[in-house]
């Protein structure tokens, strides 16, 4: 499966995978003309659409592809995203003929109550529940559930690539840098995606093995954000830990 980041509206990606027929989907559409660019240029057939969550940068652009091209749209049970035509939860999987992929459905709630991701196909379609080197806001859920979320992608194989939704990559690299300096691994990957942006390439996607070694949100039992915690007064469990993270980086302007 070939798997395409479409820049699109100030910083998002929408997926775009594909087989060698020319058989394709695409994965949280915030707007139709990306898509329909690709299609174009790559002579793709459009066979699914699957949303991972109700926010508009997310699936402002489906009902113009749906328009054009009737496929099935996959989205969480949400009546905010009205053009689902199928509902998936957790413990869910889609199965597609065409191209033929398979996709564990798997519920994140954190960023948003219903948010899910998608794995499967060598590849983690996590929208805006984990960024490289970072993890999306909390606008309806809690540390509690947010942290429960990343843990459970954390777990998943970690050859899988991770295919998040914004290029956050660098701004999220310094702040990681803020809380584990002598991290060898994320010193790495911040010169890796400076390279990559000044060539205004794609920092994603990145191997989910990349993020356990680099990603603050995911290394909350590790020394150095214990250490960290601690420094800025929490001295409670890693829920609290998450927490304080999370809330420095709402802050973090460097």
């Amino acid at each position: 499966m070939h798997v395409v980041p479409l820049p699109a509206l100030a910083d998002n990606y929408i997926w775009l995978l594909h087989d060698d027929a020319g058989q394709a989907i695409v994965v949280d559409p915030g707007e139709a003309g990306p898509v329909e660019a690709a299609l174009k240029e790559r002579g793709l057939q459009l066979r699914a659409i699957l949303l991972t969550h109700h926010h508009h940068d997310h699936i402002g652009g489906t009902e113009a592809l749906r328009s054009r091209h009737p496929v099935p749209v996959y989205a969480p049970r949400d009546e905010r995203i009205a053009i689902a035509t199928l509902r998936v939860d957790d413990g869910d999987v889609v199965a597609l003929d065409e191209p033929r992929a398979r996709f564990d459905v798997i519920a994140v709630p954190g960023h948003t109550s219903t948010h899910i991701a998608y794995a499967g196909e060598g590849v983690l379609l996590c929208g805006d529940t984990l960024f490289s080197m970072g993890c999306g806001r909390l606008f309806e859920g809690t540390p509690m559930q947010m942290l429960a979320s990343l843990d459970r992608l954390a777990n998943l194989p970690g050859e899988l690539l991770v295919c998040c939704a914004h290029e956050y990559t660098a701004a999220n690299g310094r702040f990681a840098q803020t809380i584990e300096p002598g991290n060898a691994a994320l010193a790495a990957r911040q010169q890796e995606v400076a390279a990559l942006r000044a060539h205004d390439r794609p920092s994603l996607p990145v191997t989910l093995d990349t993020e356990r070694a680099t990603n603050p949100f995911l290394r909350t039992d590790s020394d150095a954000v214990i250490v960290w915690s601690r420094h800025h007064g929490v001295e409670g469990d890693r829920v609290a830990r998450f927490a304080a993270l999370r809330a420095n980086k709402d802050v973090f302007r460097g």
